[in-house]
């Protein structure tokens, strides 16, 4: 309850009310409105106090802005293994893309193999934002040093209507496309995508500075026509 109080301290309401429109599947009496920046150094207060573990084991919170604070605070976990026990805890209760992409553990970095582990099992999760993790998670560990075209296919065999889900696989195809261009392009050339995120991962791809106009340009020849309205 006094992190509560502590939140409440915190609390911005014209940026509580600003973004209520930007997670729309949480309720809106449930954000409390408190600035990320903010978030961030609570998190590093409550681990330094030594309040980070009675915090992680109240679950579920009854704030979206509590959840933000819990991504932030696994987020900085420096053992691995304690990091995954607790993240593997808090995953089920996640309920909206902003707390999803925000939780990106640091000690990941060091343990890419384990994790790719865990990616193969969250990605079967019948959990929207245990899927949508999984595949962020993908985006940001292995398109770079650790790039394996396999983790493409794995992306790509996924199949859903969440659209959260759908967003974050057509974001990570544009990166690939950004990243490991050739790749990524068979990928898109084979239709390996459902149409909606196939030209979705196209449209992000060519508002991307990181993709060459000549390859824009192409990609714009690679779109599916007659397609149905956005979800």
């Amino acid at each position: 309850m006094e992190i509560e109080v502590r939140l409440f301290a915190l609390q911005d309401k014209g940026y509580r009310d600003f973004h209520k429109k930007l997670v729309p599947t949480v309720p809106q009496d449930k954000i409390i409105g408190v600035r990320t920046p903010a978030l961030r150094k609570l998190a590093k207060e409550i681990v330094q106090m030594g309040e980070a573990e009675a915090f992680l084991a109240r679950l579920p919170h009854r704030y979206f802005d509590e959840n933000q604070l819990h991504a932030f605070i696994i987020s900085g976990l420096k053992d691995y293994g304690e990091c995954m026990a607790h993240l593997q805890e808090f995953l089920p209760y996640i309920d909206n893309w902003a707390t999803c992409d925000q939780l990106s553990p640091k000690v990941f970095k060091q343990h890419r193999q384990e994790l790719l582990k865990e990616i193969r099992k969250w990605l079967e999760s019948e959990e929207t934002y245990t899927v949508r993790f999984a595949i962020g998670m993908l985006m940001h560990h292995f398109l770079d040093e650790d790039f394996d075209e396999a983790c493409l296919s794995m992306v790509a065999e996924v199949r859903s209507e969440e659209y959260y889900v759908n967003m974050m696989i057509a974001w990570y195809f544009a990166t690939a496309l950004a990243k490991q261009y050739e790749a990524a392009l068979s990928f898109i050339e084979g239709n390996r995508l459902d149409t909606w995120t196939h030209n979705k991962a196209i449209q992000k791809a060519v508002e991307s500075r990181r993709v060459s106009m000549e390859r824009k340009e192409y990609l714009r020849g690679l779109k599916v026509r007659g397609e149905q309205h956005e979800r």
